[in-house]
């Protein structure tokens, strides 16, 4: 009962001293820089003048239920959820992931395991002691660990770059999923664009047709010249000429579209169709756009957001690559039982194997300092550095180009209304002209 209770006792003491290796292991230091975000300037407020446009606040999550269109809401979320390229890039999150699993890991025991062997042996007669057996068998079973304490934060920066790795990823999903909504929106409303051209031009036909009919037989009884003739058939013939290229633009943004939400062209045409008792038009535009200031508009785009963590994880990636000019210091570790049927002392045969004779094991502490390695940890950790730098200028660019593209859709939005202000008065001028 005593070596029982003893043996009870020594047993469970290794969690603790697991513990007491995992306490210092975490507590050693960090080597390499610590990550700060690298400066990237923006206006602090927009170049055109936004008043009356804009709004204070974020944009809403679901932007486009401000259009009031069942069918462009229908199309977004088919696409949210058909959508291939979009699904590649969830599986990448779902890899970054395990990635971030495998690192966090690594600042455990790297080898863990459980051995057995079995195994017949033969010996030869010069090589063998005049006391051994010539043929015996051997058989052994245990558990082996080696655990490479982390003094110098080679495990924990490991762990902080696969984080920024997986914020990255998911960073990049939400700039799919962004680029994957607008796209399906700007399709839809092309469409709806084309179907109304192509209308009007079929409508146009029909009435240069009637003109130049009208046209003909005034000519047949002298009220007009050839000259008139010949003008309205260009006329026409200008129009006729419109109806197949837009039947080809109409055509291409359907099969556009049909790729963005993951189905065949057939299947499409059944969710373009308008409801019953309704006809199909252009979506009415939101009379104004929440923008915020620069800065708060850039944080919130996700390609920003993916270029940022991308820079973090190769900064982490430097204090990696620097800890190998320290040395690394390993606890080693064994335990197991094992016999064999040569002829000694006691007769010990493989049904001996769980004996309290056969136990054995040993415990070890092991160092390593690498100190001819021909300048490779100084290239790698100028490689490091050299990619941190590539990924800090990429973050950088990325706050640029994301700035340049918000200015110029501003620009664009706001030039869009007043030339639609202007042809709406053309249009009622028009109006007003076949009245009178």
């Amino acid at each position: 009962m005593a070596s029982s209770r003893r043996r009870h006792c020594r047993f469970a003491s290794i969690p603790a001293w697991s513990a007491l290796l995992a306490a210092l292991s975490g507590a050693g230091c960090k080597v390499g820089p610590d990550y700060e975000r690298p400066e990237a300037d923006v206006n602090a407020a927009w170049l055109d003048d936004a008043r009356g446009t804009a709004e204070e606040g974020a944009a809403a999550p679901l932007w486009w239920e401000s259009f009031k269109d069942p069918t462009l809401d229908a199309l977004i979320q088919a696409a949210r959820c058909s959508n291939l390229t979009l699904r590649v890039a969830g599986l990448r999150v779902i890899e970054a992931r395990a990635q971030r699993g495998i690192a966090v890991g690594e600042f455990f025991p790297q080898l863990q395991q459980a051995f057995g062997t079995l195994s017949a042996n033969r010996v030869g007669s010069n090589d063998a002691f005049p006391s051994l057996d010539k043929n015996y068998a051997s058989a052994s079973v245990g558990i082996e660990a080696a655990w490479e304490l982390d003094f110098w934060g080679k495990y924990r920066r490991a762990i902080e770059s696969e984080d920024a790795s997986l914020l990255a990823s998911v960073a990049d999903y939400d700039a799919v999923l962004v680029s994957l909504t607008a796209e399906v929106a700007t399709d839809y409303v092309l469409i709806r664009s084309l179907e109304e051209r192509l209308a009007n031009a079929v409508a146009n036909v029909a009435l240069q047709q009637e003109t130049l009919r009208l046209i003909q037989t005034r000519f047949r009884l002298g009220a007009v010249s050839e000259l008139d003739v010949a003008t309205s058939r260009g006329t026409l013939a200008n129009t006729q000429a419109l109806i197949p290229e837009l039947q080809r633009a109409l055509r291409q943004t359907k099969m556009a579209l049909g790729v963005l939400l993951g189905r065949t062209p057939s299947e499409l045409e059944a969710w373009l169709a308008p409801a019953e008792g309704k006809a199909a038009t252009l979506p009415d535009p939101p009379p104004t756009l929440a923008l915020g200031i620069p800065a708060d508009l850039l944080r919130r785009r996700p390609d920003v957001r993916a270029a940022e963590r991308s820079a973090a994880s190769a900064s982490e990636r430097i204090g990696i690559a620097k800890a190998d000019y320290f040395p690394s210091i390993a606890v080693l570790g064994s335990t197991g039982f094992s016999t064999s049927n040569t002829d000694r002392l006691g007769n010990p045969g493989l049904g001996d194997l769980f004996s309290s004779d056969s136990f054995g094991g040993f415990l070890g502490l092991q160092v390593n300092l690498p100190f001819l390695n021909y300048g490779r940890i100084s290239d790698n950790v100028r490689v490091q550095d050299a990619r941190y730098e590539q990924a800090a200028a990429a973050y950088q660019d990325s706050v640029l180009r994301a700035a340049a593209e918000v200015e110029s859709g501003l620009s664009s939005f706001l030039r869009a209304r007043e030339r639609a202000g202007f042809l709406a008065e053309s249009v009622s001028a028009a109006q007003r002209s076949v009245e009178l």
